[in-house]
């Protein structure tokens, strides 16, 4: 169904912000959240519009609201209105410095143990700017404007998005002192197989294939213990409760850990994400810049080289 490009000229932008967030978050509770309105004033405003374009813009499901084919249309002129704005949001920062805020999502481990100490010049040098680093099990999408950068285990196969290596990192196999005193030290990885307690992740919940190390290392190998938290394998290890893989960014901050079967390493990527549209805002190629020199600063804890 067509919406009538003179209908389309009499909306204004409250309006189609309203339509917007709700196609973007998927839910309605979710966007009134988002813009800090309530869901009923919400859900009123989008009928209003529904009403006056004289169409249909939501199918209600089980999982919350899904775009019509006229929705999926005004979605288009809604993106494009976006994107002005946000360039017209620009505009101020250009004088006062970086305002607004910037979501950067990255892995469990990389955000917390690696970035944290970059944090802090990072506030200083932008004191106008909201730093939101989302460090969990998972990540927040670029293309789906979910988060402003990403930084990620792989290469986006698909998406309006744009990408590029941003460092190269090592894994190694560690244990504790304690551990290898009482169970002796494996010479390779096959003896993991039978004479040792290893650690890992929760196989079914492994949010990127890139996390499946230990057949890397060797062929068939299982952990007894599981975790979905890179943090909490690390402290696991260090307690002495088995033998895990972990990246050396990770294990040098713990002295007691030592590496297990030293020849053997295996190396990862990290991928630095953003939305095509979006690349080009000042926070985003703030926040951009600031990981790439985050990166150069600590290559070497990346690769233990120190």
């Amino acid at each position: 169904m067509q919406i009538a490009p003179a209908i389309m000229q009499e909306m204004n932008w409250n309006d189609i912000r309203v339509f917007h967030a709700v196609a973007r978050a998927g839910q309605i509770s979710r966007a009134a959240a988002i813009l800090k309105v309530d869901p009923t004033t919400l859900g009123r405003r989008l009928r209003r519009l529904e009403r006056h374009l004289e169409v249909t813009l939501f199918e209600r499901t089980r999982e919350g609201q899904t775009l019509t084919e006229a929705g999926e249309m005004l979605m288009l002129k809604a993106e494009a209105m976006a994107e002005a704005a946000r360039h017209i949001d620009e505009v101020p920062s250009l004088k006062s410095g970086l305002t607004g805020s910037l979501r950067i999502s990255v892995s469990e481990g990389f955000g917390s143990q690696f970035l944290t100490p970059y944090v802090e010049e990072f506030a200083r040098d932008h004191p106008n700017l909201v730093i939101e680093l989302v460090a969990n099990s998972g990540f927040l999408s670029p293309s789906r404007r979910e988060a402003d950068i990403a930084v990620m285990l792989s290469r986006p196969k698909a998406g309006p998005v744009l990408c590029s290596k941003l460092a190269d990192y090592q894994l190694m196999l560690y244990a504790s002192s304690d551990y290898l005193a009482r169970n002796g030290k494996p010479s390779s990885p096959a003896e993991l197989a039978t004479k040792h307690t290893l650690i890992s992740y929760v196989p079914d919940l492994l949010y990127a294939p890139e996390l499946n190390y230990l057949d890397d290392f060797h062929s068939g190998l299982a952990a007894q213990i599981r975790s979905s938290s890179i943090n909490a394998q690390h402290r696991l290890i260090a307690e002495g409760a088995g033998i895990g893989v972990l990246p050396r960014f990770i294990a040098r901050q713990t002295d007691e850990l030592q590496s297990v079967c030293p020849d053997y390493a295996i190396t990862r990527s990290f991928w630095l994400v953003t939305h095509r549209d979006t690349q080009n805002l000042a926070r985003v190629r703030a926040g951009m810049e600031w990981l790439a020199d985050c990166v150069k600063a600590g290559r070497g804890r990346l690769k233990g080289a120190e």
